[in-house]
């Protein structure tokens, strides 16, 4: 009677998950057909092009890149050559070495010939105490600013209030940028120059890809497996995520390592947060809540052209420190601004986007997690009916198969950066190889990443350079 009573308790929790695990997934699905509608259109004015050289437009905003950088050293150089050829007419790069314990600082003097000037820092800039700025005699629209180590945030906060440009960008400094992707990014300026107030461009992954003088000449597939997995998170993320919830106005994280913001609405908000480890979440989140506010019409928006190239973890610890941070800077985010879920005032990001982002990104990884311990021990007690247990992890191998794939669709239709069929292969196998194993680890990050957040660990954790061809 006991047995016949777990197993009968084991199985409806079983369906439970199931349920809600195709629930939440329903609403990636929703997402990703936007994104394709979203994508059709970007393709169609991509085609037309401009009628005019964005070059000759007298209203082409001065941008600046801002670099956090700390502990770069194998990167930085390439790097930082790769933003000052950008293919746009008034940049300023802004590198802040926030207080570097390698030679970041030495190589930069060295590669670039910088020389100490007399510049003034804001009283109220928000950040830690800068001791020297920087300029180069060879390129001189580079500025490097070397201060006290107070972390991403703070850094991007000394460069934004040191700048004099009406845009920022805001680069890692393991980032390559493509020569013409600022140009792009900005666009939406030009478009509707009084409301757009932050744009986002895609995230590609550097491993495995080939640099030279600071440009990306190959693009090909990291050579090891936890890396090329990561190729198709990005894909799936970038194509059917924030082009999708770009189409339903409702985007609401643009990344940390590619965005380009109105600088004086940015200070006028208070900077980056530097109590935050998902500052990028943050901002915009905030932006969202104080222009709506201030009632002032606003918009932000997702670029899918232009791609930033970014080193990725490339061992599972470095991994692991990296998305248990991101999880614990969703829920407390998502916590601070949890007056915004379900409310209309929002429009489409407060009554649907919020709402399905705390039920797939913050619980769903949880409760897809707990249902695979469930299903397990029922099937190894022999509590749950074997079919029950293939059901279910073909329900969720299959639905994140149908979404992988969906960004690979995307990729091969749209800007073919991966234009080798051996790749575009590849690519389609990593979509099912992802769901067996790693797609079951990440649930166990999420879950550490709850119990970190409820002990209140707030640390960043180190990620270990190994430049752009792992």
């Amino acid at each position: 009677m006991i047995r016949e009573l777990a197993a009968t308790l084991l199985e409806s929790t079983a369906l439970v998950v199931l349920v809600y695990y195709l629930f939440v997934n329903g609403s990636y699905l929703l997402v990703h057909f936007a994104a394709l509608f979203e994508l059709r259109d970007e393709m169609r004015e991509d085609d037309w092009g401009p009628l005019f050289s964005p070059f000759d437009s007298p209203f082409l905003p001065g941008v600046a890149i801002v670099v956090p950088a700390y502990d770069e050293a194998p990167v930085i150089v390439e790097s930082v050559q790769s933003m000052l050829d950008t293919n746009y007419p008034d940049v300023e790069v802004v590198v802040v070495n926030d207080g570097s314990t390698d030679d970041t600082l030495e190589r930069l003097v060295e590669a670039f010939d910088l020389v100490a000037v007399d510049a003034t820092v804001p009283i109220d800039t928000p950040s830690e105490p800068v001791h020297a700025v920087y300029r180069s005699t060879d390129a001189l629209s580079l500025t490097v600013v070397d201060k006290d180590n107070g972390g991403r945030a703070d850094a991007l906060n000394a460069g934004i209030w040191l700048t004099d440009q009406p845009l920022f960008c805001a680069v890692d400094a393991d980032s390559i940028i493509d020569r013409d992707g600022l140009l792009a990014v900005v666009q939406p300026f030009l478009n509707h120059p009084e409301e757009t107030v932050a744009t986002g461009g895609t995230i590609g992954v550097a491993n495995g890809c080939t640099v030279e003088d600071g440009q990306m000449t190959t693009v090909g597939l990291p050579n090891r497996l936890l890396p090329r997995l990561q190729v198709s998170e990005y894909l799936r993320a970038f194509y059917s995520g924030r082009l999708g919830l770009d189409r339903l106005q409702g985007l609401l994280l643009i990344s940390g390592a590619f965005g380009v913001f109105r600088t004086e609405v940015v200070r006028q908000v208070g900077g980056y947060d530097t109590d935050n480890v998902t500052e990028d979440f943050e901002l915009v989140m905030r932006l969202h809540q104080r222009l709506t506010a201030w009632d002032r019409d606003y918009r932000v928006e997702f670029v899918p052209g232009p791609v930033v190239w970014t080193e990725v973890p490339g061992d599972r610890e470095a991994l692991r420190r990296q998305r248990t941070r991101w999880y614990r800077g969703l829920l407390a985010t998502l916590r601070q601004y949890r007056p915004m879920v379900g409310r209309r005032r929002y429009g489409p990001l407060g009554w649907f986007v919020l709402p399905a982002f705390v039920l797939a990104e913050a619980v769903g990884p949880l409760v897809e997690g707990f249902g695979y311990v469930v299903v397990l021990v029922g099937f190894a007690l022999g509590l749950v009916d074997p079919r029950f247990t293939l059901a279910y992890f073909a329900v969720t191998a299959g639905v994140g198969l149908v979404l992988s794939w969906g960004g690979v669709y995307s990729e091969v239709w749209s800007y073919r950066r991966y234009e080798h069929p051996r790749q575009v292969l590849e690519l389609l196998w990593l979509g099912v190889l992802e769901n067996f194993g790693y797609r079951q680890w990440k649930t166990y990050v999420a879950w550490r990443g709850l119990f970190e957040y409820l002990r209140g660990v707030e640390s960043w954790g180190e990620m270990t350079r190994s430049g752009f061809d792992d």
